[in-house]
């Protein structure tokens, strides 16, 4: 298996990964999720033998993105990688491939910083994912209810440097520095 940046034509094949995983994650439709790839800081695929069997997106902080859980995380540090979501394919789930796509991603932010974010359902229930987020470092750092109460999620961090906690509280950044630092992908 191999994890490299997606391409275009990967395009239907991550939507595919991404409705087989709802309601764990929400559904989302072909240009909504072309949109967000492209907007990413990192769109992650892991191929196995030129098949898709999984995907993550991130972002950093100063992205044009209308998201509750993003907005949550933005209001709460100056500096930031999130995940948006990570998928993989039923038939390739249990063989590491999202452990690989962290470690990858892991990589690709290499010290610029010093804080990786994501949210995991708590209702409707996923406790695999946050089984599996607990495991790879991600604690508990708040809990969010959306749509109208039906949803409740839980939000989680992990340090990606040794200071990394003293940074986003400690240091104010102007926002106009943020946008400028996201770039676009």
């Amino acid at each position: 298996m191999q994890i490299r940046a997606w391409q275009p034509d990967d395009l239907d094949d991550l939507v595919a990964i991404n409705e087989a995983a709802v309601p764990a994650m929400n559904s989302l439709p072909a240009d909504e999720l072309r949109r967000l790839l492209e907007m990413a800081a990192a769109g992650l695929v892991a191929d196995d033998a030129g098949q898709c069997c999984g995907f993550m997106v991130c972002l950093v902080e100063g992205a044009d993105y209308n998201s509750l859980n993003y907005a949550w995380f933005s209001e709460r540090y100056p500096a930031f990688a999130y995940v948006d979501r990570v998928a993989v394919a039923p038939a390739a789930r249990g063989r590491g491939v999202g452990e690989a796509l962290y470690e990858a991603l892991v990589g690709q932010l290499a010290g610029s910083r010093p804080v990786l974010l994501c949210e995991v359902n708590q209702e409707p229930p996923n406790p695999g994912s946050l089984r599996f987020h607990r495991r790879l470092g991600f604690r508990t750092v708040g809990r969010q209810v959306l749509d109208d109460g039906t949803k409740t999620v839980v939000m989680l961090e992990r340090q990606l440097t040794v200071a990394a906690e003293r940074l986003n509280r400690a240091v104010p950044v102007p926002v106009q520095s943020l946008r400028r630092s996201a770039g676009r992908r």
